[in-house]
């Protein structure tokens, strides 16, 4: 026989966040447990918290373009606008942010949060 307890958010974000080999930030673990608590909502299932398995299947970066770029994608951004001069450093970063961000979200779950993204292996 197992006995079951309810975790609140902070709970789950504190287990992820104490597991040492995963190297969660505060604002990553806390979407990842709010995701989780979504998820179990979402399907009606009761999840095992397993932080060794969530460290498997998902992975933190600081910006969609970092994760991307892990996965082998290249910035598509022009650093040139329609009349050939050279775009603010600015304006290229924010556009190759977002095209990284829809890249990813074609085949990974991608959690935004405040400082970086998490997104399924």
């Amino acid at each position: 026989n197992k006995m079951k307890i309810t975790l609140t958010t902070y709970q789950i974000a504190d287990a992820l966040k104490n597991d040492t080999n995963a190297n969660w930030s505060y604002a990553g673990a806390n979407a990842l447990a709010e995701y989780l608590e979504e998820l179990e909502e979402g399907t009606g299932e009761e999840l095992e918290l397993d932080v060794c398995a969530i460290r498997c299947d998902f992975y933190e970066y600081v910006s969609a373009l970092e994760a991307a770029t892990d996965k082998g994608w290249e910035p598509e951004a022009s650093i040139l606008d329609d009349d050939d001069n050279i775009r603010p450093d600015d304006e290229v970063a924010e556009e190759n942010e977002e095209l990284a961000l829809k890249w990813l979200q074609s085949d990974s779950q991608v959690i935004e949060f405040d400082g970086g993204v998490i997104i399924s292996r």
